[in-house]
């Protein structure tokens, strides 16, 4: 397994879990917790665009 790969598995499970918090967000909390997961989600989406463009020049 190299470094790409490793960094393209790291990507595909942060989008899942940045999913996942958002729909937490949406769904379940309907108070200001939401929020908070909703902004979590969208830092996971933040660090997975960085492991993807690391992608390649690591």
């Amino acid at each position: 397994m190299t470094k790409n790969t490793v960094l393209a598995y790291a990507t595909i499970i942060m989008i899942l879990v940045g999913i996942g918090m958002i729909a937490l967000g949406a769904f379940k909390y309907d108070e200001v917790a939401g929020y908070g997961f909703a902004a979590v989600g969208v830092g996971f989406f933040a660090i997975a665009w960085v492991f993807n463009a690391l992608k390649g020049r690591v």
